[in-house]
């Protein structure tokens, strides 16, 4: 269960640096509020999953969760550039928080 936590958490992590980019400097209201809802979200849900797992895990896969998922939002909503070293560092991400997972700390 804590799992399936940490995964809604970075997810409303990704929603909340969406929401941050259209809130243009909070100057958007309905953007800048929903900026403030997903973070209190995302940030819950990793206090709730943090009561069973160990933190440097679920905190490396919270924030892996949302650099991944942001810098795809960004390449697939946003045009934002879709390079090859990008594309390579985001790879690179992922197995590290694999690795983190297989070296016992998901556990």
């Amino acid at each position: 269960m804590a799992w399936i936590l940490i995964v809604a958490a970075g997810l409303f992590e990704v929603a909340m640096a969406y929401a941050l980019k259209l809130s243009d400097g909070f100057s958007a209201p309905l953007p800048s509020v929903a900026f403030g809802v997903f973070a209190v979200s995302s940030f819950g849900l990793l206090a709730m999953a943090l009561k069973s797992l160990e933190v440097g895990t679920a905190y490396a896969v919270w924030t892996g969760i949302g650099a991944v998922g942001t810098a795809v939002l960004g390449m697939v909503a946003l045009g934002e550039d879709a390079s090859l070293l990008k594309l390579v560092s985001i790879g690179l991400i992922l197995c590290g928080v694999v690795g983190l997972n297989l070296a016992g700390g998901g556990h």
